[in-house]
């Protein structure tokens, strides 16, 4: 019941990296057999052998106890190791994550109500152990598109009161010892309510921020966007207005061309003209001779 998801060992034949971060690139080269997921499919395959070996010979012969007790105690520990390696040796797989929280709460779950079904453990016990379990289940798939709620110290320190306290009730205890273990759970009862309100504040609180920063990535995009737009617009306009001063140069120049060739032809006209004047001025000097 610590949360951390199994997984299986490199496929690809990569060496892990001990303490290592998980990558994709882990994830990706994560086989399914390997000992973190075998761990996890052996405490799967541990939940009905400690049921039968709970219930054989009416539930109460102290010997069969003893037995459903060790299959308890190797599925609580087997949890450990399974995660221990995962984190360590970077052995992430789909089956992983979605096998090792089922089989952390199948064990405790069957242990509980086998419990009080024999009449061992009140009911009330049962139905608040597994609804916390389950809505804080619930609870991570709800905020995961936002954030990861992490182990906290606290959920720790219930998983290991509760593997205490449903292990002693398991045994078939008697005196003070009997009474002890009441005490254990209680203290494991106290703890599982108020991790899981403080479980139910850390996700309130990681949606909303999740929320905001969505809100928040939405407007950027909007502006880049609507900037974007403007500066297409801001370009079209100066390439409109390129154009019109083009064909006004254009025009200019024309115009400019017609009148050099009218001066050209006045200036010819007027050449004519002197020539001419000079012409008859000579033949006017040569008759008075």
């Amino acid at each position: 019941m610590t949360g951390v998801p199994a997984s299986a060992a490199g496929g690809s034949g990569a060496k892990p990296v001990r303490g290592g971060k998980l990558g994709t690139a882990a994830v990706n080269q994560a086989s399914l057999w390997n000992i973190a997921n075998i761990l996890t499919m052996v405490r799967l395959l541990l939940v009905p052998g400690f049921v039968l070996l709970l219930f054989h010979n009416g539930g109460y012969d102290p010997a069969w106890r003893s037995f459903a007790w060790a299959a308890f105690a190797i599925a609580m520990i087997t949890d450990l190791f399974d995660g221990h390696l995962a984190r360590t040796y970077n052995l992430v797989t789909d089956f992983g994550k979605i096998a090792d929280p089922i089989a952390d709460k199948a064990i405790m779950g069957a242990a509980l109500i086998s419990l009080s079904i024999l009449g061992d453990l009140p009911w009330w016990i049962t139905g608040v152990i597994i609804a916390r379990e389950l809505g804080i289940t619930l609870m991570r798939f709800w905020v995961i598109r936002h954030a990861v709620i992490p182990a906290s110290r606290g959920g720790k320190l219930k998983t290991l009161a509760q593997g205490t306290a449903v292990g002693m009730y398991v045994l078939a205890l008697t005196g003070p010892l009997a009474t002890l273990r009441f005490w254990v759970m209680m203290v494991a009862v106290v703890l599982t309510v108020v991790t899981g309100l403080d479980y139910v504040r850390q996700a309130v609180v990681l949606r909303r921020k999740g929320l905001a920063a969505e809100r928040a990535a939405a407007a950027e995009r909007a502006a880049e966007a609507a900037e974007e737009a403007l500066q297409a617009a801001a370009g079209t306009t100066i390439g409109a207005g390129a154009a019109s001063g083009a064909v006004a140069g254009s025009a200019a120049g024309a115009v400019a061309g017609a009148t050099d060739v009218r001066g050209g032809v006045t200036d010819v006209r007027g050449a004519g003209a002197d020539v001419g004047g000079t012409a008859e001025a000579r033949d006017a000097a040569e008759a008075e001779r």
